[in-house]
């Protein structure tokens, strides 16, 4: 087979390299024409450079008898110059000589004439051949120019195909070489396969023979030993109870805690974020306790303030699916139930988002159109109202595959196991997409409370809300970026871990298959602990009689002690009751002690001066209401007020001394003056203690930044290492796949040996049986 397909390989190329050869010929054919055609132009290129020779020759001529024609003319101008001055002294006697002197000069003028015209004619008939020859030159050039290129690039195609061809002609003899040695390798191997075929097929016999007769002793023991085989059905096998794996359902345990925790740190910032924001509305840009806000932040207000309802059911739900997942149970989707109740809350919460999306994105845009917006505020502003729509868009992603994910304990069909792990990271990358949204919201949020807090207009209310929402921002970003590393840490243990279930290759086909297998699981473990407990000793009959009147005593004694405990509940009913009564009662006292108390005081204001009375009230007023006090108020109401303090000495009744004006006077001074020194010194020492405690946040500050960045680039090599790991572990999978494919290639190999072995094996078998008839046939004649 090798030897044929390299014949056929050296065929084609045979027929290409003689193709390419006859387009050689052709090429070099093309360019001989070309060079007989560029001599054949060089030779009327010389013509005409001949012609042009001898036009320039007749024009030197001519111009030489043109410069000999001037001369003369000059002497005859000169002669006649002479010859007029002479002809003034003799009129008289030179009539004949001036009439010979005028023909002369007539004749003159004619040939000069002539010459001239014949110069002309000359000069025009000498332009116009250099310029025929001067046009007729640059053609012949132009063409000489071309056909010169023409035959470079025809030369350097001769050039280019030897180069080819020469390179073609090497390539073909190594490969005819390479092809030579791979054809005698190629025969050792099939001869080293002939001999490895022969002792498979030794093999293949004993294998056969161990095989058969294992086979009989297996078949034999199933058909007196087994009655009933339920391997055959699928539905069957997933109601098999499957090993029980702690350190598996422990870790599942320990992640929900995890995620748990992580929820809860999400909704109590989602709770802040909507209150806050709730609360902004109702300040900017309209204060609603100044002046009425519009019909839509008050929509808006009012949908905010029910977002409780939509947050904290995700909570419970989460709650509930980490209570649900226990040591005795087998955590896999189609186990847990409860993964639909928390897409259900996730759901309302999706809906809840919808819900006020369009309200937050108008409250952006009517405080856009107020006039205290700045142009950066209205580019900030914009900005979060495009990191809203994703945000919600992220949001219902997640929920539509966490929906996906509930659908294997409810709906068996609505997702097939196949499509467990792209769902699964798919949630990743929307808890990740989630992360960076929020980055994107705390930036621009931030930049937004700091241009408000340069407003002329921004009050301290503004701000303490804008802080307080920024918080809750970098919580919910926080919040998000711990979920999102921590499924991706975990999301190939999720993968992992779905195969875990009775058969692990096809696992659970319902979820009320896996309900019943959680069932016997549990009739299984309370068998087993069943058969761990001891036997108990058995009661002699004599004894069992003796102990049935005790048994008969003690239910009367119940019965007794049943009625004791319910007059006990009665009294203790009465108890609280009369508890009840006696509070509301020493409530009233307190109401009757308080309106007591302020009668008193109006009659010490009406018996003292009103300065002195206003301190005494002031003094009854901050002062707290203990136990003794009551008691001294009360006594207060039939004796006059006895006190040795100082207000107590200013608080005199009626029938007690009264002091000067001005020893009251500074008595008072100096009380309020040394109260005055003591609340410095108090300001004081909390204004260094808020100094110092000042710094320390700065310093915690810049801590808690590089321990952020820290964190980030400890995320980024923790990211690049599950890269590394992720790309490895393909690599590994490539790598099995290969040799897998290598063995079942082998393996397919050694049955098609095996069957035209088989083949010959029978082939010899009828040759030898037709050999046999022959020979009886022979033997019978």
């Amino acid at each position: 087979m090798a030897s044929a397909e390299l014949q056929g390989k050296y065929q084609k190329l045979a027929q290409e390299y003689s193709k390419l050869r006859a387009q050689n010929q052709v090429l070099k054919k093309g360019v001989v024409d070309e060079q007989a055609n560029s001599a054949a132009l060089k030779e009327q290129l010389k013509m005409r450079d001949q012609s042009l020779r001898k036009l320039q020759q007749e024009m030197d001529s001519l111009t030489f008898r043109n410069l000999q024609l001037a001369k003369r003319v000059e002497l005859l101008q000169d002669e006649l110059a002479l010859s007029e001055p002479r002809g003034k002294k003799n009129k008289k006697s030179g009539e004949s000589s001036s009439q010979l002197s005028q023909e002369q000069k007539s004749v003159f003028d004619e040939d000069l004439q002539k010459k001239i015209e014949e110069n002309e004619r000359l000069h025009i008939q000498f332009f116009e051949a250099d310029e025929q020859h001067k046009h007729v030159e640059a053609e012949l050039r132009s063409r000489l120019s071309a056909l010169e290129t023409e035959a470079a690039q025809h030369q350097a195609v001769v050039d280019g195909l030897t180069r080819k061809y020469m390179e073609t002609i090497e390539k073909l003899q190594n490969d005819k070489a390479k092809l030579e040695v791979k054809s005698q390798t190629l025969e050792k191997e099939a001869k080293e396969c002939r001999l490895r075929t022969e002792e498979c097929q030794l093999q293949l016999k004993h294998l056969h023979k161990d095989l058969s007769s294992r086979l009989e002793e297996s078949l034999s023991i199933i058909n007196e030993k087994v009655p009933f085989n339920d391997t055959k059905y699928n539905q069957y096998n997933a109601l098999n109870v499957p090993l029980h794996n702690r350190r598996h359902q422990l870790k599942m345990r320990d992640i929900a805690g995890q995620a748990l925790a992580f929820v809860q740190d999400l909704v109590t910032a989602l709770l802040n974020f909507h209150t806050y924001t709730e609360q902004r509305i109702q300040i900017f840009p309209v204060d609603s306790a100044i002046d009425t806000i519009s019909p839509l932040n008050q929509k808006f207000s009012q949908y905010l303030h029910e977002n409780a309802s939509y947050v904290r059911p995700l909570e419970e739900g989460m709650l509930h699916l980490f209570e649900s997942i226990t040591e005795d149970t087998v955590t896999v989707l189609e186990t847990t139930v409860k993964m639909k109740t928390f897409s259900e809350h996730l759901t309302s919460y999706v809906c809840f988002l919808r819900k006020i999306l369009p309200y937050q994105l108008k409250s952006l845009e009517e405080e856009c159109e107020s006039s205290l917006c700045t142009s950066a505020l209205r580019a900030r502003n914009l900005e979060l109202s495009q990191d809203m729509k994703k945000m919600t868009a992220v949001f219902e992603k997640l929920q539509t595959y966490v929906a996906l994910l509930a659908l294997p304990s409810t709906e068996p069909d609505g997702l097939l196991r196949t499509n467990y792990s792209s769902v699964l990271t798919n949630v990743g990358a929307a808890l990740n997409g989630f992360h960076d949204i929020m980055k994107d919201i705390s930036k621009h949020y931030n930049q937004k409370t700091t241009i408000e807090h340069e407003l002329p207009t921004a009050t301290q209310k503004l701000i303490t809300t804008n802080d307080c929402i920024l918080s809750s921002v970098v919580a919910l970003t926080n919040g998000a970026g711990k979920i999102a590393s921590f499924f991706g840490n975990n999301v190939d243990y999720f993968i992992t871990s779905l195969s875990y279930g009775p058969k692990a290759a096809s696992g659970f086909i319902s979820p009320l298959s896996a309900e019943c297998m959680l069932q016997y699981k549990k009739k299984a473990a309370a068998y087993m602990k069943a058969l761990r407990k001891p036997v108990l000793e058995s009661v002699p009959y004599e004894e069992a009689l003796a102990n049935r009147r005790v048994l008969l005593s003690s239910t009367e004694s119940r019965e007794g002690l049943a009625q004791q405990v319910q007059q006990s509940l009665e009294k203790i009913s009465k108890l609280e009751q009369e508890k009840e009564h006696w509070m509301l009662e020493a409530q009233l006292a307190k109401i009757k002690l308080e309106k007591e108390n302020q009668r008193i005081a109006d009659k010490l204001k009406n018996a003292s001066s009103g300065q002195v009375a206003g301190l005494a009230q002031d003094s009854a007023a901050t002062a707290p209401t203990t136990a003794g006090q009551e008691e001294f108020a009360a006594k207060a109401v039939s004796e006059p007020v006895q006190s040795t303090s100082l207000i107590g000495i200013l608080t005199r009744t009626c029938e007690s001394e009264v002091p000067d004006v001005e020893s009251r006077e500074d008595l008072i001074k100096n009380h309020y003056m040394a109260r005055i020194v003591e609340l410095t010194s108090q300001l004081q020492l909390a204004d260094s203690k808020s100094v110092h405690f000042y710094a320390e946040c700065r310093a915690l500050s810049k801590r808690l930044a590089l321990a952020e960045k820290s964190k980030e680039a400890l995320t980024e090599e923790m990211k690049m290492a599950s890269q590394n790991i992720s790309r490895l572990q393909d690599e590994l999978t490539t790598t099995k796949r290969s040799y897998e494919d290598q063995l079942s290639m082998m393996s397919d190999h050694l049955c098609s040996m095996n069957e035209t072995l088989s083949k010959q094996r029978e082939e010899i078998d009828t040759l030898k049986m037709a050999s046999k008839g022959n020979s009886k046939k022979n033997k019978s004649r």
